[in-house]
This record gives structure tokens, C-alpha cells and sequence, in this order.
């Protein structure tokens, strides 16, 4: 498929990059994807403090020799990751800068919580500190959900629609089908669109006492990053279109909640939905990618996909097991993760992509992609 052969007014992906497990920035994580290399590594105990001794950071992050010095005083680690994602992306062309910034250029960005660590720092401060209480007010907006949306706007001007989705492991799909809809109602002519995810010492502790092994069964190795995608509109009025990139376009996301545990039957639905609005049969999956969901949740989202796609064999795609469970970003990795495929492989030329997601606390989801296949 070439991007003349989109559908008209449908949105597609024209860049994406990433700050992940592999390194900083798109190639790092092609080559990592590609490498099939697990990017575990041993915890500093004294830095972390953390649950467990092995996590999936992204390597050598510090904010000092990656952003500047300049304005990243306060500034915390996941707001870090998603600044440095939209820097990167933006570098990647010199298209990517002028059509994604600018009065119409929107971010949409995925959470969970934002970054705990920062949340759990200010309610300790304004508990232990002196009389009344004192704070340091310039770690306030970390507190907040939307400040790495907003420090991501505001750094590389980002003048348009500015939003953050709290949505768990399911967060990226969330955010794509915002997306999604501030194209077609004309809101915004181009969007960044991803998810972002820290690892710190309260999130271990967190997930540490989340888990639950008799249903979950054992747990992930915790990882972090930021995924992000440039989305636009395709065809008559969009910018620079006789230079636009397709990747992907996207055909359909849906969503979906699973009540008392039922995987299987919420995202089935979430699965027919989507083949039926995007005209999709299911011998056009070419490829799958999963959340991997770990226990009877796991094993739900495999149920439904294989009852979706009977009758295709499709290639099944996995990263979780290299780079962790990522959070908030693992959806937008697995989309990032089905595009770095798709590069290399002239059958995925015209054929359709599955992203599934799953999160523990019942949202579900899915997206289905035409892919370009190798540029």
C-alpha cells in the first residue's frame, strides 16, 4: 500500500519514535525489537530503593545530559521521558517539525497516574515538613497528572488540543482513538499521540502489593519508556501531502470494559465491532500483538483474538518478555513494535495489523492498522 492508496479521510501514522528499554530514539528501539534483546538490568539498591532487584529501565537517562541543564531542575522522570520522545520524533524529518507544531498541532498523551513518585513525594513533604507544612511549590505541577502533556507542549510548542488520558496498559489505545476524533472533527490537523510510563521506587511498592499471584501468576519484570506516534488526516487538505509518509493507516479502534473478570467476552465484542466498522475479514490479519496480560486475564485476550481472527494465521507478536511490563506505554510500544515488522516484511504490504489491550483494572481494547509494509 502506498499512501496514495489510503482511504480518503482516514488517519494514518506518518513517523513515530520511542524512548524505551533499547535507548533513546526509534533506531534504538528498531534495533532492539529486531536483536530480540532483553534489556534487564540489575537495580542500584542505594538509587531505588526498590521492590525488587531487576527492572527494564531506559538505560543511562539523566535528564541533565539528555535535555540540557536548562529548566529540568524540577522537572521528574516520566515528564523527562515524554519530552524527550516529542523531541526526538520532531528531530527524526524536518517534515515532522513543521507539520507537527504549530496552532494545530495537538498531543495527546496516555498515563496511568502520571508519576506516582512525585505524588507520593509532595503528600509526604506537606506532611512532614516544618510548619506550615512547607512544600517546594516548583515540584507542584509534577504532582499532576497532565504536567508532562503540558511541559511537552510548552517546550517544543505544541499550540494546539492538549490531553492526558489516564487508562492503564490500555492508555495508548485510549489516546489513538482520541486522536482519532480530534481529526475527524477537524480539532486539529496533526497529532502526536502516545503513552508514557516511569519507573520509580513508589511504583515498585505499588505493583509489588497490586499483583495478586494466585490470579495474575507470576509477576512482570517492571519497565518504562514513552511510545509516540505522528497521526494525521489523509488526503485533499492534509499538510504536506504530496510528502506525507504512510505507515499505517488506522481502520479502527474500539474500547470496551470487562466486568467480574470477563476478558474474553468484552474484548471479543470490542473485536467484532472493529472488523465490522473497518470492513476487515478476518484472513486479512497478517499480524498480532498482544499485551501479553499475565494469568487467566492473558489467556482470556489469547481466547478472543484466535475467535476473531479463525480462519487467518497470523504472525503473533511479542515484546513484553525484552523490555517488561511498561505500563501505560505498552501499548503504544506495541504498536511502535508492529510498524519496526512491517519495515522489513513485503507481506505486510496492504495487510492488516491487531493490537490488543488489557488491563487489570477492566478497560479492554483494540486497534486494527493496514500497514505499508517496507518503504
Amino acid at each position: 500500500m502506498s499512501g496514495g492508496t489510503a482511504l480518503v479521510n482516514r488517519p494514518v501514522i506518518t513517523a513515530w519514535s520511542a524512548v524505551s528499554p533499547f535507548g533513546i530514539g526509534r533506531a534504538a528501539f528498531t534495533e532492539g525489537i529486531r536483536e530480540r534483546r532483553p534489556a534487564a538490568a540489575e537495580l542500584d539498591d542505594e538509587r531505588w530503593q526498590a521492590a525488587g532487584d531487576r527492572a527494564c529501565l531506559v538505560p543511562d537517562f539523566d535528564l541533565r545530559t539528555v535535555l540540557g541543564k536548562k529548566g529540568v531542575r524540577s522537572m521528574d522522570r516520566v515528564t523527562g521521558l515524554a519530552v524527550t520522545t516529542v523531541a526526538r520524533l520532531l528531530d527524526d524529518a524536518p517534515r515532522n517539525r513543521w507539520v507537527a507544531t504549530g496552532e494545530d498541532a495537538a498531543l495527546v498523551l496516555g498515563t496511568t497516574t502520571g508519576s506516582v513518585q512525585s505524588q507520593m513525594d509532595f503528600t509526604r513533604d506537606s506532611l512532614t515538613g516544618e510548619k506550615p507544612y512547607l512544600v517546594d511549590p516548583a515540584r507542584f505541577p509534577n504532582a499532576v497528572m497532565n504536567c508532562a502533556a503540558g511541559q511537552s507542549a510548552i517546550w517544543h510548542q505544541l499550540k494546539g488540543p492538549n490531553t492526558t488520558i489516564a487508562g492503564g496498559h490500555a492508555a495508548g489505545l485510549y489516546a489513538l482513538n482520541y486522536a482519532r476524533r480530534l481529526l475527524t472533527f477537524g480539532r486539529a490537523r496533526t497529532v502526536l499521540c502516545g503513552a508514557v510510563e516511569e519507573f520509580s521506587h513508589a511504583r515498585s511498592w505499588l505493583e509489588r502489593h497490586a499483583h495478586r499471584p494466585g490470579t495474575e501468576g507470576p509477576a512482570q519484570l517492571p519497565g518504562e519508556g514513552c511510545g509516540l506516534l505522528l497521526v494525521e488526516q489523509h488526503g485533499p487538505g492534509a499538510r504536506d501531502d504530496a510528502e506525507q509518509p504512510v505507515l499505517a493507516e488506522i481502520l479502527a479502534v474500539e474500547m470496551g470494559i470487562a466486568l467480574d473478570g470477563g476478558v474474553r467476552p468484552a474484548l471479543a465484542a470490542c473485536l467484532r465491532r472493529a472488523l465490522d466498522r473497518a470492513g476487515v475479514r478476518p484472513e486479512e490479519i497478517w499480524a498480532v500483538s498482544t499485551s501479553e496480560a499475565p494469568g487467566p486475564s492473558g489467556e482470556q485476550e489469547r481466547a478472543a483474538v484466535a475467535e476473531a481472527a479463525e480462519g487467518a494465521d497470523p504472525v503473533h507478536l511479542t515484546q513484553a518478555a525484552l523490555i517488561g511490563d511498561t505500563g501505560a506505554a505498552a501499548a503504544a510500544f506495541q504498536i511502535a513494535g508492529v510498524l519496526v515488522h512491517a519495515e522489513t516484511t513485503p507481506e505486510a504490504a496492504g495487510r492488516v495489523a491487531l493490537v490488543t489491550s488489557v488491563d487489570r483494572d477492566g478497560a479492554v481494547g483494540c486497534a486494527l492498522l493496514r500497514l505499508a509494509g517496507p518503504r
